[in-house]
């Protein structure tokens, strides 16, 4: 009896979702959608009767919430398209979290090597960071709990919790023969989405931006300030493994770049007029040379940005053809703390090309992990503002492309055994301390080759020297990420990265671009 009253407990929450649904795409009754009412309604019956089957005679105990939360739901959505999704309590305080862009904890990320969980690296200037805590810290206990059958997701919300609150972490740290012990307050853990900005040549800023969340624009705004946009000779903006997030903040990074009143992009979909987003404020005036770095994990919102940059030839856009998702969720919050995200209209760049690449013939992990399965439909042309041929269908494909730096077998090895990061951890504890002009000499390089011997990690010797410049280049970065943290080991990364050394190299041809549009449409409104 009292699994028949938990299967009808769950009913409400699908017939909630559905009156949702509904209340979407079309909140005025007819007489056909009275219609399709009465065939929604005998849907949930026959779902109904479904869970109730599954609970009395499966064979094991059924946890009913979960199977609605985790497989009904979650399905259903999947049958419209890859990016409807339904949020548990727990994803939708994710969610909400990372749209803000703040938490409260200890400031850290984690993550699992070799059935443990580490830490990859505090950030700067945080609880954990002032603590004194190490990347390649192995976390122990955390309070009272330990961490030896615990995933790293748990771990890390173990690390969260209240503003002022204490957290006891047990780690273990190589060079030291008992655990250490840090008692940390947590605090407000501000989650950025520029995550490095820098100087990456003389006059040339380089901006990385990880995520749009709502301070995006703002941080933006606040470097660009910094490097004294009158004096900037280029910028590089790279948008590369971005997943997007707010709408409203990529238009507001690409309204820094482009003219008052140019349109950015525009959506529109079945119960959805469309709407266009213009630049309000512009640019200032300040038309330095831009070069956007994209990949094929660039999606959404960094789509919106370098395809309103291209299609108005206000940069170059460099390096792979994008993901291409195009789809306009909005989110909405439902009861018991969780939410919908539903796909309710499609993106348009300024030129008229459809972002989203099609879905349609393709199973769900083909189209998030096999990307050569998309790609720009070469029969929808469009053009921008110069005249130069774009196409849609498929993300953005880049101006100058510039394919992603490969790793050889041996690179490879070196890093699915996390060699460098554990080399680290080994050199650091007999040198805790380095300085920041510091090389790697032929007797580090010793270490390191007679550290993979020791692992073991097999290679020939010939093999070791062919690859001595890219090893220099891995212990380095690691022991800066460990002593010096991660904007001072991102800058070695960055000057060693090709696809970011181009990009500063094409900065002449991002300005010969941006002149050539405007005498273009120059001659165009003169005539």
């Amino acid at each position: 009896m009292a699994s028949r009253n938990r299967v009808w407990v769950i009913g409400p929450i699908v017939i909630m979702l559905c009156a949702l649904v509904g209340g979407v795409y079309g909140p005025r009754v007819t007489a056909q959608n009275a219609s399709e009412d009465q065939k929604i309604q005998e849907s949930l019956r026959s779902v109904s009767k479904v869970l109730r089957a599954v609970e009395e005679n499966y064979a094991d105990p059924v946890n009913t919430e979960k199977v609605i939360y985790s497989g009904a739901i979650p399905g259903m959505l999947r049958s419209l398209d890859p990016h409807s999704n339904f949020f548990d309590p727990k994803s939708f305080a994710l969610l909400r979290e990372e749209q803000r862009g703040r938490y409260y904890g200890v400031g850290m990320t984690v993550t699992p090597r070799d059935g443990k969980t580490i830490v990859l690296a505090p950030f700067p200037g945080s609880p954990a960071y002032k603590a004194g805590l190490r990347p390649g810290d192995v976390i122990l206990r955390v309070n009272d709990t330990a961490t030896d059958t615990m995933t790293t997701s748990e771990i890390a919300e173990l690390l969260k919790g209240p503003r002022g609150t204490t957290v006891r972490i047990l780690i273990q740290r190589e060079g030291h023969s008992e655990p250490v012990l840090f008692t940390i307050v947590r605090d407000e853990i501000p989650r950025f989405s520029i995550e490095h900005a820098f100087w990456i040549a003389p006059n040339v800023a380089y901006v990385r931006i990880s995520s749009f969340n709502e301070t995006t624009s703002q941080e933006l705004r606040e470097k660009l300030r910094e490097f004294n946009p009158a004096s900037l000779k280029g910028l590089v903006l790279d948008l590369r493994n971005n997943p997007g997030g707010l709408l409203n903040e990529g238009v507001n990074v690409t309204d820094l770049f482009l003219k008052q009143g140019q349109l950015i992009v525009s959506h529109r979909g079945k119960a959805s007029p469309e709407k266009q987003y213009k630049a309000t404020r512009g640019n200032r005036g300040y038309n330095f040379p831009l070069v956007v770095l994209i990949n094929r994990f660039s999606a959404s919102a960094a789509e919106i940005v370098s395809g309103a940059i291209q299609d108005h030839d206000r940069g170059l856009i460099v390096g792979e053809a994008s993901f291409g998702k195009g789809l306009v969720q909005t989110v909405y919050p439902l009861s018991d703390n969780t939410g919908l995200a539903l796909t309710t209209a499609k993106y348009y760049t300024p030129s008229g090309r459809l972002i989203q690449r099609d879905y349609s013939s393709v199973s769900l992990y083909n189209y998030y992990y096999n990307k050569e399965s998309g790609g720009a439909n070469r029969t929808d042309v469009r053009t921008t503002d110069s005249g130069r041929p774009v196409y849609g269908g498929g993300g953005i494909s880049p101006d100058v492309e510039i394919p992603e730096r490969k790793l050889n077998p041996f690179q490879e090895l070196l890093a699915r055994r996390y060699a460098f990061f554990n080399f680290a951890k080994h050199y650091l504890a007999s040198h805790p301390t380095l300085s920041k002009d510091f090389v790697v000499t032929d007797e580090i390089l010793d270490q390191f080759r007679q550290f993979l011997r020791e692992q073991p990690i097999a290679f020939a010797d010939p093999e070791f020297t062919q690859n001595r410049v890219h090893i220099e280049q891995g212990i380095k970065l690691e022991l800066a990420l460990s002593v010096f943290g991660m904007d001072e080991a991102y800058k070695l990364e960055a000057a060693a990265d090709p696809q970011i050394q181009k990009a500063v190299e094409l900065l002449p041809q991002a300005a010969s671009l941006l002149e050539n549009a405007k005498q273009v449409i120059a001659q165009r409104e003169n005539r």
